[in-house]
């Protein structure tokens, strides 16, 4: 076993780790020390303690097996090889600086998904679009919360509408955005297909048509499950593939089925279908606005502003969503 005792005691031991992981905030020190020549000085420029600022340049000297410094009378002076490295050092913080602010002023689109752009989601953005200036936008559509999640934390969607259930994951916010009334869409020979309204009590026993919720694992679908539990309402999810909504407008209309649907949901007119509220209670569709807390895109903060300023509260007396749903859409929206 050898002795190291006699070992310079500001040289690090060099492990071999392969190439060295530099971290910025470590050059970073390094810079202002040898720039500042004390430790003191360099840290008051960074607004770092002493002790801080030196752990960091000994974490450098360890990742290159290197001393940077050495103290004399008049100072803290560079060593040979901190000289050597001092100018790449500076490029590098230079090129990190760059990059960030490239990011941070660059102007790209706010990237909104929609989930849809036939439901009530786009009518909010349009709305927002139009009520602040200058906002440049895109949107996009996905699959609901299993595909928007992950790409709300990769950055490359900036919001998203949806049903906000489940763990939604770390750093990712939502406030409640829009309570959507439910209707009932059925043919024209329907049994209900001459009322002005229907009470949920009335549809106990009757079969829904609802290909959309075959797959239990979506958000809707388990939005529809707790309808259906809590007023005794069936579903007949055959029928897919679903070839669109001319498809399902068509089918209404012709087989003399009864569908639920948003109240701001787009669809295809046909004279052979009819669209009724649902009342006592109205069953609401609970849309959610998403996004990733470190999102610092500069109409992001508008957009949330403009869905905070408009949103209703839920209303017990003449509403119904999930239980689960209740304490996120009875108070007050987020600012």
């Amino acid at each position: 076993m050898s002795n190291n005792r006699h070992a310079d005691p500001r040289q690090p031991s060099v492990v071999n780790r392969g190439e060295p992981d530099l971290h910025l905030a470590a050059v970073r020190a390094f810079v202002a020390v040898a720039e500042e020549r004390s430790f003191s000085e360099a840290a008051a420029r960074l607004g770092l303690s002493q002790q801080a600022v030196s752990k960091r340049v000994a974490r450098l000297e360890a990742d290159l097996g290197t001393v940077l410094f050495h103290r004399s009378h008049s100072g803290t002076e560079v060593t040979e090889d901190g000289a050597s490295f001092l100018t790449n050092a500076r490029a590098l913080i230079a090129l990190a600086d760059q990059a960030v602010m490239l990011l941070r002023d660059r102007r790209r689109p706010l990237r909104i998904d929609v989930h849809r752009k036939w439901v009530a989601s786009i009518d909010i953005v349009r709305g927002f679009h139009e009520a602040v200036d200058e906002v440049d936008l895109e949107i996009v559509t996905s699959n609901g919360l299993a595909e928007a999640l992950p790409a709300l934390a990769r950055g490359s969607i900036d919001a998203f509408f949806a049903r906000a259930t489940g763990e939604l994951g770390e750093d990712i916010e939502c406030t409640p955005a829009y309570l959507e009334p439910l209707h009932l869409l059925v043919g024209r020979r329907h049994p209900f297909a001459g009322r002005s309204e229907v009470a949920m009590s009335e549809l106990a026993g009757e079969t829904i048509w609802m290909p959309g919720i075959a797959r239990p694992d979506t958000e809707w679908a388990e939005f529809y499950r707790f309808l259906g539990d809590d007023f005794a309402v069936k579903y007949d999810t055959s029928g897919l593939p679903l070839f669109g909504h001319e498809h399902l407008v068509e089918r209404v209309g012709s087989d003399d089925l009864a569908t639920f649907n948003g109240e701001r949901t787009r669809l295809p007119w046909r004279p052979d279908v009819v669209q009724i509220p649902l009342t006592a209670p109205t069953p609401a569709y609970p849309w959610s606005l998403l996004w990733h807390g470190r999102n610092r895109h500069p109409a992001l903060r508008s957009l949330i502003s403009h869905v905070t300023d408009r949103y209703l509260p839920f209303d017990p007396q003449r509403q119904w969503i999930p239980t689960q749903d209740r304490s996120r859409f009875t108070t007050p929206a987020r600012s």
